[in-house]
């Protein structure tokens, strides 16, 4: 009797059905979003997407490359605002980081305001696109306007509607740490920063690839 007891004790654990499996074990207590099983799909998920865009600006860049060799080239000034709006996006970047290090400390009330900085500094960027934008239309530079122009309009576009959709996720990320919906120690924020950083990284390279390489 005994030894079947002990048996029947053996084949729950090896099926996972335990009360440690369930709760006390780090697999029973992780989140979507964080390390265990929903983490990893939806981590993958999001690298996926960012080999695919990655994939999308390479392309763009060997057409822009090969384009530049033509004898219609005519090489555009950077608009001055185009430095600022460089730095706003960095340091949404660090600000970002800040947020994320008081999340995980459980200091919900610094984090929300490193989170009002990035949200603010990330709406700032846009802003300082579009008035760059309107900028270069004052002066009568358009999409159509020559090869520098088009690929100007276009891969700061294509960047600007990604970086307005990853706007869009950090209201949610940042309306959960606002209630306070993690675990302590629990980084709700990974997700978002990884995409945030590769958006931040993405801009640096695209404005060097148009004005200064």
């Amino acid at each position: 009797m005994a030894s079947e007891t002990v048996e029947e004790s053996r084949q729950v654990r090896s099926r996972g059905e335990g009360p440690e499996s369930r709760c006390g074990s780090p697999e029973g207590n992780r989140q979507p979003g964080g390390d265990g099983f929903f983490g990893d799909t939806y981590r993958v998920g999001l690298w996926a997407f960012l080999g695919t865009l990655t994939m999308l600006f390479m392309g763009f860049t060997s057409a822009y490359v090969f384009r530049k060799a033509s004898v219609d080239w005519q090489p555009l000034s950077p608009p001055g605002l185009l430095w600022a709006n460089t730095v706003a996006l960095v340091l949404s970047s660090l600000t970002l980081q800040a947020a994320r290090r008081r999340v995980k400390g459980w200091a919900f009330r610094e984090a929300n305001v490193w989170l009002i900085a990035t949200g603010l500094l990330g709406g700032l960027f846009v802003v300082g696109q579009l008035l760059a934008w309107r900028g270069l239309q004052g002066q009568g530079i358009y999409l159509a306007s020559n090869p520098h122009s088009s690929f100007f309009y276009i891969l700061t576009g294509l960047h600007g509607i990604h970086l307005l959709g990853g706007l869009v996720w950090f209201a949610v990320v940042a309306r959960r740490v606002y209630r306070m919906a993690h675990v302590p120690g629990e980084d709700g924020l990974a997700l978002f920063a990884t995409y945030w950083h590769f958006l931040g990284v993405l801009w640096v390279y695209l404005f060097l690839l148009l004005f200064v390489i």
